[in-house]
């Protein structure tokens, strides 16, 4: 079985607040055969989750308004994070950024500059394990 094929038609929310790196990231998924929406800051994307019900996220941390670590908390307290499997993809690289994420419910960390072929075996693997069996 490819890494890509649990991803035709599965809903993928992108949040970045770079536009450019956001067209970019969702153009690669759509190319893989993801359904994606956009989102610009952490209040679009808290509402992207509510309206567009994404089975995985790819989130930015650095973002104006509400960062990807509060997005990352108020899923938490939500119950969110095992419904949208969430991956970080962030120019940030320190180690305690990534354990951080992970502490608030992100699945995956992915540091920018990233490889097209890296972003889509991280999104699929997160695809994958979404659609797992919850009591194995």
């Amino acid at each position: 079985m490819s890494p890509l094929s649990p991803m035709p038609g599965r809903r993928v929310l992108v949040v970045d607040d770079d536009p450019n790196l956001l067209e970019l990231v969702r153009t690669r998924l759509e190319l893989a055969g993801c359904v994606t929406r956009g989102a610009r800051d952490g209040i679009e994307a808290l509402a992207g989750i509510a309206e567009f019900q994404p089975e995985a996220m790819v989130l930015d941390i650095n973002m104006p308004v509400l960062d990807g670590f509060a997005v990352l908390t108020l899923m938490r307290e939500q119950g969110l994070t095992d419904k949208v499997r969430t991956m970080v993809l962030t120019a940030r690289n320190n180690p305690a950024d990534v354990a951080h994420a992970i502490q608030l419910g992100a699945r995956d960390y992915l540091s920018k500059p990233f490889k097209d072929a890296q972003l889509l075996l991280r999104v699929a693997r997160l695809l994958a394990r979404s659609r797992a069996p919850a009591n194995r």
